[in-house]
């Protein structure tokens, strides 16, 4: 995938180049070459402002996003570091509430990847390093970082002390680098669930407060047994915190008391769950304080693109004028669950989707969920990407959804949508954070 490689700044697409030129470690595993590579920048990771590190199969992102905005409403200057970018390479990194300028962008990576010769590190290593950098030099009052794959070997689990670590909801995702057979770790074939967990909760830290979302008995137990084993007080929900979303409010409580929150301003039922994750975060740490009134302004606040995201005008929104355009980047099953829910409920009926996914990706599984809410799927390719073939992805779909058929791209695809589906209905294009970029582009919504 190359989609990282393309800045109008001349000088940034110089490093994206050199950064495009690396790869995933072949056969490599572990955090050494982070390690060295930050030590050779003179160790940033341990001169971080307060951090609050999040991981998770589904959620992990619209946390932090919750994160950011109760930290920001509360007057607190604040670095965001999340993954992948939409459109641009820039959205990965987050200086004091702004997406990073080119010129430090083009600078912080040409000192990587100089400082990194030798090394062979992987593009994860180079900008998880970079975004180091860039934090430990710009003053804040708290970082928030996401996880990018798993959280035991991911390139940010370098950093030491912690405010509060988080994890999401779990499900199966990228088994290809997670439910691989490991000698330390729970066997995949017994119970894959619980091999995620041991991954997810590799984050754990000594004396770092772990706040989680709640679990099955089994997977509740090795996400307990692997925050023992590191040091790291736990709060799980449904031992150490409840929440609740009712019809008009977030009812939450921990051992510090009960709050009334809002719902958020982001759709999909899924996102109380979210947002109660980043509330438990900020209440179960003593490093940074935030009132309870900056958090409700938070989760008012709060928002993040592609998640059930409306679409507003634009060149692609254009073409049919009369629907409701929905961009969503969920891709596995538990994603295509919690879409399947906002469609049965909130959607303008029929639903007609867009679907383009990555060829990694579980599609048999994400259609079955998906297709009975759907009126009509349009499969497409996503430029660029490993995508599946969408005659593959159309077959897929044929005995799930009414209608199927192809197009080469996303205008193709909404123009044959418009001609078998007049009036005010749905359009709903996912299946992929790519796709979702290459959609916010076209129309012309670039993340800020």
């Amino acid at each position: 995938m190359k989609d990282f490689a393309i800045s109008d700044n001349p000088a940034v697409q110089k490093q994206l180049d050199r950064l495009g030129a690396l790869s995933l470690p072949q056969g490599r595993i572990g955090l050494d070459v982070i390690r060295e590579l930050l030590a050779r920048l003179g160790n940033p990771e341990k001169r971080l402002p307060p951090v609050f590190h999040v991981a998770g199969t589904n959620g992990k992102g619209s946390t932090c996003a919750f994160l950011r905005a109760m930290l920001e409403a509360d007057g607190l200057r604040v670095h965001v570091a999340t993954k992948p970018h939409l459109v641009r390479y820039n959205e990965r990194i987050r200086i004091g509430g702004e997406l990073v300028s080119d010129a430090m962008l083009a600078a912080l990576l040409e000192e990587v990847l100089d400082v990194a010769a030798g090394l062979s590190p992987s593009f994860f290593e180079v900008t998880a390093a970079a975004t180091f950098l860039a934090f430990a030099r710009e003053p804040a009052d708290a970082c928030v970082i996401e996880v990018g794959l798993g959280g035991r070997f991911d390139a940010t689990n370098v950093m030491e002390g912690p405010a509060a670590c988080g994890i999401a909801s779990l499900g199966i995702d990228h088994d290809q680098f997670l439910l691989n057979e490991d000698p330390e770790a729970p066997s995949p074939t017994d119970n894959p669930m619980v091999r995620i967990a041991f991954e997810k909760s590799g984050i754990a830290r000594p004396g770092s407060p772990m706040v989680t979302q709640g679990y099955t008995p089994d997977v509740a137990a090795e996400v307990e047994r692997r925050a023992g084993l590191a040091g790291a007080p736990l709060h799980m929900r449904g031992r150490d915190w409840w929440a609740e979303a009712g019809s008009a409010a977030i009812a939450y409580r921990d051992r510090h008391g009960r709050l009334d929150l809002p719902l958020p301003s982001m759709p999909g039922a899924h996102q109380a769950d979210n947002a109660a994750l980043a509330v438990a975060m900020l209440r179960h740490q003593d490093t940074v304080t935030v009132s309870p009134a900056s958090m409700a302004k938070g989760i008012r606040e709060t928002r993040w693109p592609a998640r059930l995201q409306k679409l507003g005008d634009g060149p692609l929104t254009e073409l049919l004028p009369d629907k409701h355009f929905l961009l969503d980047g969920g891709h596995n099953p538990d994603a295509a669950q919690a879409l399947a829910a906002y469609l049965g409920q909130q959607a303008v009926q029929p639903v007609d989707a867009i679907i383009g996914m990555m060829a990694a990706k579980d599609a048999r599984r994400f259609l079955g969920i998906l297709g009975p809410h759907l009126g009509s799927i349009t499969a497409v390719p996503i430029p660029g990407n490993d995508s599946l073939d969408p005659d593959v992805l159309a077959e897929m779909a044929h005995d799930i959804a009414p209608f199927c058929q192809t197009a080469p791209d996303v205008p193709s695809a909404l123009r044959m949508v418009g001609e078998h589906r007049k009036g005010p209905t749905t359009v709903l294009i996912c299946g992929s954070l790519y796709l979702a970029g290459k959609v916010l582009q076209l129309n012309r919504e670039f993340p800020d």
